[in-house]
Order: structure tokens, then sequence, then C-alpha cells
């Protein structure tokens, strides 16, 4: 294993070189499978039907690497949920978690902390324009809701645009806001949200046939749902900056800033949500960054302290600010700005400044990710389009690349996909997976070595995919 200037090798990754053997004696095996059988017997699990569900035991974690129930070593190439930005057991941060035990666990959220406070002026230097203040809350999903109540209460207006295929978090109105099928189960009509249509270039509600039409006609669309649903009734647009799990589809150039024109223009408060693609993931300390637009209010989350102890939270424009000056915010969390939370933040962001990880994120999708999988769509006709930045990129899999039929449908899974998926497996990674999708979101220090390795083993998985597109061309 080799370092570079870019791409520094921490005590995690070395510790990762270890083998199972060397890491995983028999007593963490059993350890691991009375955990396993405990979870089954008491666990009950996100997103799941709890009867089938058999989940992989973790028992062990360092660098870009896991260890499952049987200390086979896996190459962590879902960065979890796309949180974990600067690997699995990073040792400053560890570091700074176990010290701010030592010193405070805990304090109620009116009084002030050290950590708190340092973790609100390291974001705040890093939010473009004058969003200066910040709203610690324990996730993503609260922080999207208290990002809307900001707005109502701001405007004093109720209704929400959001736009189809997104996700926003799984709380009653993150979930309503949200724009894939996990809000059909719980979407009750009583959260004055309105969907759009998104700017999504490789399949255009729009009939696109370039980015610029793309952009020109999906901000049409929008201005037509603004006039239709009454500017005076809209509190705000929440829009994730580059979508995740919806698909990792960036915007056409011009599209953000044509939003954020229209916002402006009907006195629409603009909320960017970067709670997965924020904190260095596309390979700038915030997405918007690489288009220069500033949003009334910046949601994150996740990357912040790569998911060590739980936190996310609102960056918050000045104007906005000013509302709550002398009025009364209705609103609080007893866990908002958490100790534990904000020194992992506090070390987490220093620890990606000092080694050089944003840039290393970005010379990763440049040099290294994005040209390995632009060559495997050339070979391989299952691979209907790839599409990122930094260490955030989609590989959609289609059975036509004609017809653009996904190998699994929206909102669904496929024998297919779980055929690629059980193969990545096989190969020793971990994949991120969703629909007819994989997606390639290392953590953002992954050494060279082990992206090309992951890459290869996609490669090879690929040929999985590739027999179903070939079979379905025999059978036309």
């Amino acid at each position: 294993m080799t370092t570079t200037a870019d791409s520094p090798l921490t005590e995690s990754h070395r510790d990762a070189d270890r083998t199972g053997a060397d890491r995983i004696g028999p007593d963490r095996i059993e350890a691991g499978r009375r955990a396993h059988g405990l979870d089954r017997a008491h666990v009950f699990h996100s997103w799941q039907a709890q009867g089938p569900f058999d989940p992989m035991t973790v028992i062990d974690a360092a660098g870009s690497y896991v260890w499952d129930g049987e200390g086979r070593k896996l190459l962590d190439m879902s960065s979890q949920l796309v949180n974990t930005n600067i690997g699995h057991q990073h040792p400053a941060v560890v570091a700074a978690i176990q010290e701010q035990a030592g010193r405070l666990c805990t304090i109620a959220p009116q009084h002030v902390n050290e950590a708190r406070s340092e973790a609100a002026r390291l974001i705040a230097e890093r939010t473009p324009g004058d969003l200066d203040h910040v709203f610690f809350t324990n996730g993503g999903a609260d922080a999207n809701e208290h990002a809307i109540r900001m707005a109502r209460l701001h405007t004093g207006r109720s209704k929400v645009l959001s736009a189809y295929r997104s996700y926003h978090g799984g709380t009653q109105l993150a979930v309503n806001v949200t724009g894939d099928p996990r809000r059909f189960a719980n979407d009750y009509s009583a959260e004055g949200i309105v969907h759009f249509m998104p700017a999504y270039p490789y399949r255009s509600y729009f009939n696109s046939t370039s980015e610029a039409e793309e952009t020109q006609r999906a901000l049409a669309h929008l201005e037509d749902m603004i006039t239709l649903e009454g500017p005076g009734n809209i509190a705000a647009l929440i829009l994730e900056t580059v979508p995740g799990t919806a698909g990792i589809y960036a915007p056409p150039a011009g599209y953000l800033a044509g939003v954020r024109e229209l916002t402006a223009k009907y006195g629409i408060v603009f909320i960017a949500d970067e709670v997965m693609a924020g904190f260095g993931r596309t390979g700038r300390w915030f997405a918007l960054d690489h288009w220069d637009v500033t949003p009334d209010l910046i949601t994150f989350a996740k990357g912040v302290n790569s998911g060590y102890v739980p936190l996310g939270g609102v960056a918050i424009s000045d104007a906005i600010f000013e509302t709550f000056r002398d009025r009364a915010y209705p609103g609080g969390l007893t866990y908002s700005g958490h100790p534990l939370a904000c020194a992992a933040a506090v070390a987490t962001i220093t620890a990606m400044e000092d080694e050089g990880m944003i840039a290393n994120a970005d010379r990763l999708g440049e040099d290294i990710i994005g040209p390995s999988l632009r060559e495997m769509a050339q070979r391989h006709p299952a691979v209907g389009d790839v599409r990122g930045m930094g260490c955030f990129w989609a590989v959609e899999l289609v059975k036509d690349r004609t017809t653009k039929e996904p190998l699994a449908a929206y909102g669904g899974s496929s024998p297919e996909m779980n055929e690629v998926i059980a193969a990545l497996k096989a190969e020793g990674v971990l994949p991120f997976a969703n629909f007819n999708r994989i997606h390639v979101v290392p953590p953002l220090n992954t050494p060279d070595e082990d992206v090309r390795s992951g890459l290869a083993a996609l490669d090879r998985a690929l040929e999985v995919a590739d027999r179903y597109v070939t079979e379905q061309i025999r059978h036309a």
C-alpha cells in the first residue's frame, strides 16, 4: 500500500491491512453470533419486513474496510449510508470523542459548550455567502423539518415545493417532502407539500435532447408550478443539490442558478439539502460550490462528523436569522449540539482539512472513478448511464440501452439486480445499491489501490448484468 500527498495513509488504514485472522479471534466471532441472535429476537429494523430480513453482522471496522460476522474482510464502497466520509475508526476522531467524554458527556442545549461553539465556527467558515448561523439537530431528517419550519415562520406561508426522485428523511414531514416511493405508505396529503419534476437529463421528463434544453424546460416547468400553486402560498423550495439515494444525478448547467433566481423572484426560501452531498462527498466542502449558488438555508448531517455520533443541522442566512432575533424560535431538541457529536465534527472537519481529503475526493473522481466507470460503460451493454463527481457516482443498469428499461423497476429490486449485488459481495466488496443502480461512494480517503480494486470487482460483477441484456436481445 502506498501513500501520496493527496491521499495520506492514516492509522486506521494501516490497521485495516491486518488480515481477518489477525484482527478477529473466535471469541469475537462467537460474540457476533450472539449479537445476531439477540438482534433477530429484539431489534426492529428500518425500512424492512422484519420476518425474512437477515442482516449482516459487522464485528469490526477500520479505514475503508468492515469485517462481517464470520471475520470476512469487505471493502466498504458504500461508506455505510454514504456518511463515513473519513472512513471507519479514524484515530483523531475516536480520540476526540474519548477526550470529550472524559470532560463533558452531555449538557442541555441552552448552555454554551466549547465543542458546539467550535463546530459552528468551522461549519460557518465553509458555508457560502452569509449563512453564518448554525442550528444543530440529531440528523438530516430533523434538519429538513426545522429548515421548513424556519421558512414557514419567516414567510408566513405554508406550502413547500420539492422534487420527485428525492429523499429528505424518514420523519413525518421529511418523508412527505421526499419524492421517492418510501413516501407512498406515509403520504396523507396533509403536510402542504407539492412535488415537481426534476432536471434529470438521462430520463428527461421534458423530452430534452441536450443539457441546455433540459435546464430551460425544467425551469419553465418549475415556474409554471409556482404560478399554478400561487407564489404567495409557497414558503420554501427544498432541493438536494445533487440527489443521493435517488440517483446521484447532478443538475445540468444553469439549473441551480435558475432555481435560485425563481425563488428570489417570488420570495420563496431556497433550502439546499446537502445532507448526503455535503462535507467533501463531491470534491467540494458543499456540492453547491460547484455551481457558485447561495441558498437561504443549507441542511447537513452525515459527513459533518462521518456519522461517528448522530449530528445534523441547518446553516442559516442573515435574513432568516433576523426573523428570530427578537422572536422566539418555536422549536428545539434535547440533544441539539450534543458535546460528543460536536467534538466529533470538530475533529472530522480538522482531519479533512489537514489530510487534504476534499481535494483527494476530487482527484479520485477525476483521475480514477470517473474514467474507470466511463470505460466500463463502453464495454458493458447493461450500463445505461454513469454519472457523478468526487466520491459520489452512480452506475445505472438497464436491460435495453435504447428503451432505457431498468434492470429493476422504480421503487423495487429484481432477481437480476440481486445477482449483481451478490457478485460484488462475493468479490469482497460491500456495495450501495438502490433500485437499478450501483452507487460508487467510497470514503474520501480510500487509498487509490483500494478504489481500483473495488472498481475491478464492479467490472467483473457487471458481467452478470450483461447476461440479461444479451438474453433480452436474443429473445426479441
